[in-house]
């Protein structure tokens, strides 16, 4: 059963990549002992700094103490750990593999969580012992900037367990979000995903330019959700008033069944955004780095406006 308090419990985050890394920084700024298993001994090198630097933000660099990294899951002193979080490379095969062999590993009360933005925990899960303790644990990037972390429930999962982890992450400062049904996309995948086919599908009919599409989400709407999201948006404006435009605008929606062509045809020239230099924008080095920062910045700030209803940290642990 896992501790109501990240300061006692000792946890693993498998895969030490740009999310793992940012998952052990939250695990950590809770106060929790993180042991992160990475292979690749340049990730492992990177490791430390990341984490110090990000927990000297909060004030809290003594706590990158609390995280170390291993090369390999025989390395782990199982005993103890409370909480494994699951980081790979979004594959299935893969994730199956991964909980296959740590069946026997893990001790009987260590929560079992992958990380997964899209696969059913229950696909992961499929036939494994270990299926009851099992649950989604999804983070979004940089998982140490977003505050949400959605606890998904598989059809074997019990509840009580899902209620726990709600409790752990909010002393490690994140807002959770129980999904109970355990749907490809979870919960906040799904609607952001409903925004992005509309999106693209007004650049596919000329409607407006990917510039504008973007500004009319952060300098629109979009600005709005900071302060409420789309059920509260809705008292405040009179759900009459949304009824109304939901009858005008519904039957003319995006209801693709595939990508946007502009998408699909990106992505078939390799166009694939900052990894090769070319998205539905243009990047150098330079460009990629000043981009990153200014991201970061605005989060960083976002975080500042939300500090009141973010849970508390102890800084003192």
């Amino acid at each position: 059963m896992i501790s109501s308090h990240p300061s006692q419990a000792r946890t693993v985050v498998v895969g030490g990549g740009t999310m793992g890394m940012d998952v052990a920084i939250v695990l950590a700024r809770g106060g929790c002992q993180v042991t992160v298993v990475e292979p690749d001994a340049a990730k492992r090198h990177a490791l430390g700094a990341h984490v110090r630097h990000n927990l000297a933000l909060l004030g809290m660099a003594h706590r990158s103490e609390r995280v170390h990294a291993v090369a390999d899951l025989a390395e782990v002193t199982w005993s103890g750990v409370s909480l494994l979080i699951e980081c790979i490379p979004e594959k299935l095969p893969l994730k199956q593999a991964l909980f296959a062999q740590l069946a026997p590993l893990a001790a009987p009360d260590t929560l079992l969580c992958s990380n997964s933005s899209s696969f059913p925990i229950s696909a992961i899960a499929q036939g494994l012992p270990t299926a009851e303790r099992m649950l989604g644990l999804h983070f979004f990037m940089p998982a140490h900037l977003v505050p949400l972390v959605e606890v998904v429930l598989g059809p074997q999962s019990h509840v009580q367990e899902a209620e726990q982890l709600c409790d752990f992450m909010r002393g490690c400062g994140s807002v959770p979000v129980l999904v109970r049904k355990d749907k490809p996309g979870f919960l906040a995948n799904r609607m952001q995903h409903a925004l992005a086919r509309e999106a693209f599908a007004l650049i596919d009919e000329g409607v407006a330019t990917p510039e504008d599409v973007d500004a009319a989400v952060r300098f629109g709407f979009g600005f709005r959700f900071l302060a409420a999201g789309p059920v509260m948006q809705r008292d405040h404006a009179g759900l009459e008033v949304h009824t109304a435009a939901a009858a005008s605008m519904y039957p003319s929606l995006a209801v693709n069944a595939e990508p946007a062509r502009v998408l699909q045809e990106r992505v078939a020239r390799g166009d694939l955004g900052m990894k090769t230099g070319q998205g539905f924008f243009s990047w150098t080095p330079e460009t990629q780095q000043a981009e990153r920062e200014r991201y970061d910045r605005l989060l960083r700030q976002g975080l500042d406006l939300l500090a009141a209803e973010l849970p508390p940290l102890n800084p003192h642990d």
